[in-house]
């Protein structure tokens, strides 16, 4: 399967038009990106709920998990750095969680809202090593920006 990033961004925005409530834009953004692609074996958001501290969902996939401070792991890391990280082999990433067992390789982008606050990250896991690239890298946040780059609170 070919992923178009244009076309699922504007199949998302169709979705989502209007919508300002971050946990249903979160929701169908997960829905829709773990479908896209058989890559994607875990797709969902970590929300920023408190300080440093990320807690789980929206999400499709099997359990993940619950809570994530921000100084643990590839979630933590993405919150900390405010930096999109693509990790080939999480077995050499240092400080990996493993939720999940059979993960591989991951892909955490940070998720801003309008007024440049992080708001979440977008964790993607694969069960396949080395499954990500800069251009699933970019074509996510390209669409991560518009998605909710509207919000303001």
């Amino acid at each position: 399967m070919n992923l178009s990033y244009p076309e699922l961004s504007a199949r998302i925005l169709a979705l989502t038009e209007g919508e300002t409530d971050e946990i249903a834009l979160m929701a169908t953004v997960a829905c829709e990106v773990h479908h896209s692609d058989e890559r994607f074996d875990w797709t969902g958001f970590y929300r920023v709920v408190g300080p440093e501290l990320l807690k789980i969902g929206p999400y499709q996939g099997s359990h993940g998990c619950l809570t994530i401070p921000f100084f643990r792991g590839v979630c933590g890391a993405a919150a900390r750095t405010g930096e999109i990280q693509l990790v080939p082999d999480v077995a050499t990433f240092p400080g990996h969680i493993a939720c999940s067992s059979s993960t591989r390789s991951e892909l955490v982008l940070p998720v801003r809202n309008g007024k440049d606050r992080l708001i979440a990250v977008l964790d993607i896991d694969s069960d396949q090593p080395d499954a990500f690239s800069n251009e699933d890298a970019e074509g996510l946040s390209g669409m991560l920006g518009v998605v909710f780059g509207e919000l303001d609170g």
